[in-house]
Parts: C-alpha cells; structure tokens; sequence
C-alpha cells in the first residue's frame, strides 16, 4: 500500500466519562428509540417481535446499555466536510468515577484505557464492557 492509501483513513478515538442524572428520562428515550425502529407490536410475534422485547429488557435493565442504544457514531461526523464513516464500534459500561483518584487522569502518558479506573478485580481491568456495533448480533 502506498502512504497515499494508508492515509486516507483514520483511527479517531473518543473516551467520555458521563454523569447519569435521570436514568427514567435515558431510558424512557431509549425505549422511545427502540419503539420508533421497530414499529407498533405485531400480534404474533415472530423474530422482530422478540429483537424488539430483547432490546427493551436490555435498556430498562442497564444504564449503560441504554445509553449506548442512543448513541450513534455516524450522526459525530454526518456533517464533518470532506470524510465518510468507513467503520464503527463502540461500548459502554458503568464505572465508579473518582477524578480525584491516582490513575484517572492519565491522559499525557499515551497509555491505552485512558481515564479508566484500574481495579484487579477482573481480567482486563476495565469491567463489563457491552460492545456495538448498530447490529443486533442475539
């Protein structure tokens, strides 16, 4: 590959840490959300009827999971002149937040897992993570 070719795409990545105030209200719109995509409930079920009760257990049970159902990367960069979205993913989950705390602020040494908590508890150290992609994969 050429740089010219190499150089077309980039890698943008965004880390937010945001505050819940009102989880009716999130996951009020992200029932709304959901509702909107799949339309009014069809009377015999079938495989869009049970993605669509999926998807509403999913956002009043986590937060995070609500969330992250209202997010849609394309709609950051839809307006942005001159690029077009080749590929996204993104995840959320729920975290303690201490921005007072050894670690959460380690944005200038170029580590990975910037402003995440560091806890031994699991694996990876960065919790339950529920992966997007703006596919229901089951």
């Amino acid at each position: 590959m050429s740089t010219d070719e190499t150089s077309r795409f980039v890698r943008l990545r965004v880390e937010m840490v945001l505050e819940v105030t009102d989880l009716d209200a999130l996951t009020g719109t992200a029932l709304e959300s959901i509702a909107a995509e799949y339309g009014e409930p069809v009377a015999g079920g079938g495989e869009s009827a049970e993605e669509r009760m999926h998807a509403e257990a999913t956002v009043r049970a986590d937060g995070a999971e609500a969330l992250a159902s209202l997010v849609d990367p394309f709609d950051l960069v839809s307006e942005v002149p001159g690029v077009e979205l080749a590929q996204a993913s993104w995840s959320s989950e729920s975290i303690e937040y201490d921005p007072d705390a050894e670690g959460w602020d380690d944005a200038d040494d170029g580590e990975e897992g910037l402003f995440l908590p560091r806890d031994g508890d699991d694996e990876e150290g960065y919790g339950d993570t529920v992966a997007h992609n703006g596919k229901n994969d089951g």
